[in-house]
C-alpha cells in the first residue's frame, strides 16, 4: 500500500479567473464545531459527486528530533483499522462502495481524501470520524507498515538517481529549519521508530481542533452542518502536543551546491530563494505570485522568451512560488542548459535575464500578466475535486474563507511598482541556494 504522495497544488493558485470585482471565487462557506473542527463547504450541484478531504496540521515538521518518518508511518497505519473497524475492513468497505481513497504526507500537512458518490457521504464521514478518535495500532500492523515505509524509502533513494542531490540541497537551503528534514525519514530513523512514537504523535496532534474538513460537490450547508455534528461533534479535542518551532533563517546567505552523480544524463540548475509566505507576510504573496507568472510560468514568460527562444542557452526554464506553508515560502527557478552551455554559464544568463526583466517592468506588462492569471482557472468553478484541493491547502495554511473568495480582487490590486519592489527585495536580500547537478565526470 504505497501511500506516500507529493501533489503539486500551488501551481493552480497562481492563476485566477475573470470575475466581477465582488464575485465569489468558489462560493466557499465555513463553520466551526464546538470541538474546534473547521468545516469548509464548496457547493457544486452539477453532478452527484463529492470530494472529501481531512487536512491535519501535523506532519514531518512536528516530529521529534531523530524520529523522522513518524508522520508518514502514521498515515499508513490510519488505514489499518480502529477499535470499531478491524484490519483491512476500512479499505475493503470503501472499495465495495466505489469510493476512491488515498492520502499524502508533506512537510506541513497530512491529508486523507476520498472521491465518492454523494450517496456514500455518510459512510465516509463515519469511517473518517472513527479513525480520528479510535485508531488502534497493533504490534503486528506496526511492524508490517514500518517495513513497508522502510522499503519505500529505499526505493525512493535507490531508484531515483537525483535523490542524493535533492536531499543535500534541502539540508543546505533550510539550515537548522525543520524544512531540512525528509518527509520519509532516513533509513536509520525509520528502523528506530516505536509503536509508542506513532501513538504519541496521533494522540497529540490528530485532534479536531488541529484539522480542517473540506466537503466539495453536491452538498448544501444545512446537510454539511447536520452530518458534521452527527459524526464529528462528539469527538473531544485532545491537549495538543508541542507544535513545530520554526527558527529565523540567516538572511543574505548565498550558497552553492554542486554534485555529480551516475545515471544523470542531463545537467540541471536550480535556484531557490527563501520567500515570504501566507503565514509570515501575506502582503507580499500576491506581488510574488505575479512575479513568478511574469518571469517563468509558460512559454510567453520573460525568462523562457529570452533564454530558450532568443539566446538559446536553455532547453527549458521555469519559475514557481510556494507560499502556502506553515513557515517560510519558496521562490524557485529551474533550468536545463542547451547543448554546449555549462550550468555556470546558464546561471549567469539567468541572473542577467532576471535583472533585465525587472528593469523592463511596466504597467502594460503587469496588466497583461494579471489578465492571464485571471483567465487561467475557469474550470475550477466546474470541478469540485480541483476546488477541494485549492480550498483545502489555502484553509489549512490559515487563509480565511473571505480571503479565499477575494483572490481575484487581490490579484487585480497588484501594481507593477509593487512587483518590482518585491522582486528587488527577494533577489537582493533573501537567503538563496544555487544547485548544479551534473552527469558523473562532467566538468
Amino acid at each position: 500500500m504505497a501511500r506516500l504522495k507529493y501533489i503539486i497544488i500551488y501551481g493552480l493558485l497562481l492563476c485566477l479567473f475573470v470575475l466581477p470585482v465582488q464575485a465569489r471565487l468558489f462560493g466557499a462557506q465555513s463553520f466551526m464545531l464546538e470541538n474546534g473542527l473547521q468545516v469548509v463547504v464548496v457547493e457544486n450541484h452539477k453532478a452527484p459527486i463529492i470530494k472529501y478531504m481531512i487536512w491535519y496540521k501535523a506532519s514531518a515538521v512536528d516530529e521529534k528530533e531523530g524520529k523522522g518518518g513518524t508522520a508518514h508511518l502514521l498515515e499508513h497505519l490510519m488505514f489499518r483499522g480502529t477499535s470499531n473497524v478491524s484490519g483491512e475492513m476500512f479499505d475493503d468497505v470503501l472499495k465495495q462502495n466505489g469510493v476512491e481513497s488515498n492520502a499524502f504526507t508533506s512537510l506541513d500537512f497530512t491529508v486523507y481524501y476520498h472521491s465518492l458518490d454523494i450517496s456514500k457521504l455518510e459512510l465516509v464521514m463515519a469511517l473518517e470520524a472513527d479513525r480520528m478518535k479510535n485508531l488502534q495500532i497493533s504490534p503486528k500492523n506496526f511492524a508490517l507498515e514500518r517495513d513497508i515505509v522502510y522499503q519505500e524509502r529505499k526505493q525512493v533513494v535507490d531508484n531515483n538517481p537525483s535523490a542524493p542531490f535533492s536531499e543535500s540541497y534541502r539540508k543546505v537551503l533550510w539550515q537548522e529549519h525543520p524544512y531540512a528534514r525528509s518527509v520519509s525519514g532516513t533509513e536509520k530513523e525509520i528502523k528506530s521508530l516505536t509503536l509508542e512514537d506513532v501513538q504519541d504523535f496521533y494522540n497529540g496532534l490528530y485532534s479536531p481542533d488541529n484539522a480542517v474538513l473540506i466537503l466539495s460537490g453536491d452538498i448544501d450547508m444545512q446537510t454539511a452542518k447536520s452530518l458534521a455534528q452527527k459524526y464529528y461533534g462528539e469527538i473531544e479535542k485532545r491537549p495538543l502536543a508541542a507544535k513545530a518551532k520554526f527558527p529565523n533563517l540567516k538572511q543574505n546567505i548565498r550558497a552553492k551546491l554542486e554534485m555529480q552523480l551516475p545515471q544523470i544524463n542531463t545537467p540541471r540548475l536550480l535556484k531557490t530563494y527563501i520567500a515570504p509566505s501566507l503565514s509570515l507576510n501575506k502582503d507580499e504573496i500576491y506581488n510574488l505570485s505575479v512575479l513568478s507568472k511574469y518571469l517563468g510560468e509558460g512559454e510567453t514568460s520573460e525568462l523562457y522568451k529570452d533564454l530558450v527562444l532568443e539566446q538559446k542557452k536553455a532547453l527549458a526554464v521555469s519559475s514557481s512560488y510556494d507560499y502556502l506553508s506553515r513557515s517560510y515560502g519558496r521562490f524557485q527557478i529551474s533550468a536545463l542548459p542547451a547543448n554546449g552551455v555549462s550550468v555556470q554559464e546558464l546561471e549567469q544568463a539567468i541572473d542577467e535575464s532576471i535583472k533585465k526583466a525587472i528593469k523592463n517592468l511596466n504597467i502594460d506588462k503587469i496588466n497583461n500578466v494579471k489578465d492571464k492569471m485571471l483567465s487561467g482557472l475557469v474550470y475550477l468553478q466546474d470541478n469540485p475535486f480541483d476546488a477541494a484541493d485549492t480550498v483545502g491547502i489555502m484553509s489549512a495554511a490559515g487563509m480565511s474563507v473571505n480571503d479565499i473568495e477575494k483572490q481575484a480582487e487581490y490579484i487585480r490590486a497588484v501594481q507593477y511598482q509593487d512587483v518590482k519592489e518585491s522582486a528587488n527585495k527577494l533577489f537582493l536580500e533573501n537567503a538563496a541556494l544555487t544547485g548544479f547537478l551534473k552527469p558523473l565526470g562532467e566538468n
